[in-house]
């Protein structure tokens, strides 16, 4: 008997969450859908809500309640959960165990999130690494040396899969052998940039996950980016921001995370460097100055295991064919199609010279098929 009742507790959970998918999907902000599900209790209630009860809630304009009326002739509940469901993605709504509880501090916490692979843990230290897209090699170098370092330290890396800093500080966090989970301005299922497929596809596999509050199959829209920093410095206990414009995304993530109560760091650039400047202003209001990761981690009391330092390196001689590969690179990054058209190996020969390279810590493969030297 305890069995039966337990099943159909379940059974009845299970239903109802169809309904709390479809009130997440509603293109209303979050606090809209969080006071209509207070106001009918349940998200069941809300789909099967009459005209004259729609018509005389106070706190929805008028195109809010036609957005509603729209939604009830949508889709059936059932049949776009089962396919998000066969897609290999989680809801997680915001009363859910799972929920991270960091971003319910948030004002505007998110109803919902869409999750592929896994969530942070909860217990684990978190750094948000962000940063310009259109970055310098000096960005580049340091977000993947930030993202790798803090890595290898246990410290879980998010960031929004984006060009420049934030995908070269998830690369990081990878190559340190670490957990990054990427917050989408997009569904969960929509991989953007395209280019950074490789990347998405490894954050999954080495046990991160990628994040959005938009239902699957949400476009990319500008509108989307920068609500979800909220998210990005919401799960994060300290921002890192490590090249920036003055007006610029990282610096609309930084404030959030003042507001929100979370450390932010920031990388000393060149003073007449357009993509420094935001990172210096930030300094000189007082935000944490980011010299290394040692460093940082030093005043987070975290022990810093011994480093190999510069001399670490294998210091074999490298073969010619090693030598003409290596003097092709440098800190901007290059695919394998380029360097074969540079080098004039065949795709074989040349493959095999990265991975050398890459074994003997001479360079790093910073995205799929995209190679760096190591310093």
């Amino acid at each position: 008997m305890v069995k039966t009742d337990k099943r159909d507790i379940e059974m009845r959970q299970e239903a109802e969450m169809k309904y709390e998918f479809w009130l997440a999907g509603l293109p209303l902000s979050s606090g809209k859908k969080y006071l209509l599900r207070q106001h009918m209790k349940t998200a069941e209630a809300v789909y099967y809500i009459e005209e004259t009860d729609i018509s005389g809630i106070q706190f929805l304009t008028e195109k809010e309640k036609n957005t509603i009326r729209q939604a009830q002739k949508g889709t059936d509940p059932e049949e776009s959960y089962r396919k998000m469901e066969e897609k290999g993605i989680r809801f997680v709504p915001f009363f859910s165990e799972e929920y991270p509880s960091r971003l319910l501090e948030l004002q505007d916490f998110p109803y919902a999130l869409y999750v592929k692979g896994e969530l942070p843990d909860r217990t684990a230290r978190k750094a948000a690494i962000v940063g310009a897209r259109r970055c310098t090699p000096y960005g580049e170098k340091y977000a993947v040396e930030f993202g790798k370092i803090l890595a290898e330290h246990g410290i879980e890396i998010i960031s929004g899969l984006a060009r420049g800093i934030d995908g070269m500080g998830q690369r990081g966090a990878l190559l340190g052998g670490g957990r990054t989970f990427a917050v989408l301005g997009s569904g969960v299922d929509v991989c953007y940039p395209r280019e950074h497929i490789g990347l998405y596809v490894d954050i999954l596999n080495q046990g991160g996950g990628i994040l959005s509050e938009y239902p699957p199959g949400t476009p990319p829209l500008p509108q989307n980016f920068p609500s979800r920093n909220r998210i990005i410095s919401g799960l994060s206990d300290a921002v890192l921001v490590m090249e920036a414009r003055e007006k610029s995304g990282s610096l609309i993530t930084a404030d959030l995370a003042l507001e929100q109560g979370r450390d932010v760091y920031a990388l000393p650039g060149p003073v007449n460097s357009e993509l420094s400047a935001g990172c210096n202003r930030l300094i000189q209001q007082g935000a944490g100055l980011l010299l290394s990761p040692e460093t940082l981690l030093g005043e987070w009391d975290i022990c810093v295991s011994g480093q190999a330092g510069k001399g670490g390196k294998n210091k074999k001689v490298l073969e010619t064919p090693e030598k003409l590969v290596y003097s092709c690179l440098g800190l901007y990054p290059k695919n394998v199609d380029r360097l074969a058209e540079e080098t004039k190996l065949s795709a074989g020969e040349l493959l095999n010279i990265l991975v050398s390279l890459e074994l003997q810590g001479y360079i790093r493969e910073i995205s799929k098929n995209y190679y760096v030297k190591a310093e």
